[in-house]
């Protein structure tokens, strides 16, 4: 009987390994988010007649007011920015501090504080200003008092284990992160075989609440604008759900 080789190209080991990316970390993988970079800025919308202007900059951001919270019946679906919404994660939408952002929200009658990062829009109920993951509730008391007065300052984005305001949106170093593996030697495969077709890629790790992810990164761009479009040019050749982070 005639033996038959299976060739692969390197398209297709490009196909296999993007599937182990997908498969090989924990259940909950698909939900982390690293270091985040300023998005395009928001274009107005309208929600229930409402008019909202969505803010290009959130440097000295204050505002008190209330806050509630969601989780369980949003858990999985896509956010205002695109991501999945992580019931678990520290995050919240806000009607128009731009996406990426973190900020310190303080629970005013107990003084409990928690730093989320703005990734959503909401809330559209009465006079709230803030909904909070169920996460991100829990760590202040709100779970118990579901509506509180709080008061939200703005960080900025976060670099490492800083924040920071930027003066220019657009100008800085940025990456397409295509994959996060917990098996580092996967994490080395894989972007050895983007090496070898597209030329720039690289491997940073990372603890997320005590596991060890090795994030792969591909491409290198001059600014936010450049970075935005390589990251749609990645998705049509098959990256689907590559974002765009910063380069400290």
């Amino acid at each position: 009987m005639p033996r038959y080789r299976l060739q692969i190209t390197g398209t297709i080991k490009i196909t296999i390994l993007l599937l182990i990316a997908l498969l090989s970390g924990c259940a909950r993988q698909r939900y982390v988010v690293p270091d985040t970079v300023p998005q395009k800025i928001s274009k107005p919308y309208v929600v229930q007649g409402k008019r909202y202007e969505p803010l290009a900059t959130a440097d000295g951001f204050i505002q008190e007011g209330l806050a509630s919270f969601y989780g369980r019946d949003f858990h999985g679906r896509k956010t205002s920015n695109g991501e999945l919404f992580d019931m678990h994660g520290l995050t919240a939408a806000h009607k128009t501090l731009p996406f990426g952002v973190y900020v310190r929200v303080e629970h005013k009658r107990t003084g409990k504080e928690v730093v989320v990062r703005i990734n959503d829009r909401g809330p559209f109920v009465g006079n709230r200003i803030l909904d909070l993951s169920e996460g991100a509730a829990s760590r202040i008391g709100l779970l118990q008092d579901g509506v509180a007065t709080v008061r939200i300052s703005a960080l900025g984005y976060k670099f490492g284990d800083s924040y920071r305001q930027l003066a220019n949106y657009d100008k800085g170093s940025y990456t397409i992160q295509v994959g996060a593996f917990t098996v580092k030697e996967n994490a080395y495969r894989y972007r050895d075989e983007l090496k070898k077709n597209y030329g720039v890629a690289d491997v940073q790790d990372s603890w997320v609440k005590n596991i060890r992810y090795y994030r792969v990164r591909v491409g290198r761009f001059e600014s936010l604008r450049q970075a935005q479009a390589g990251k749609d040019d990645y998705e049509q050749k098959g990256f689907k759900g590559c974002f765009v982070v910063a380069v400290d």
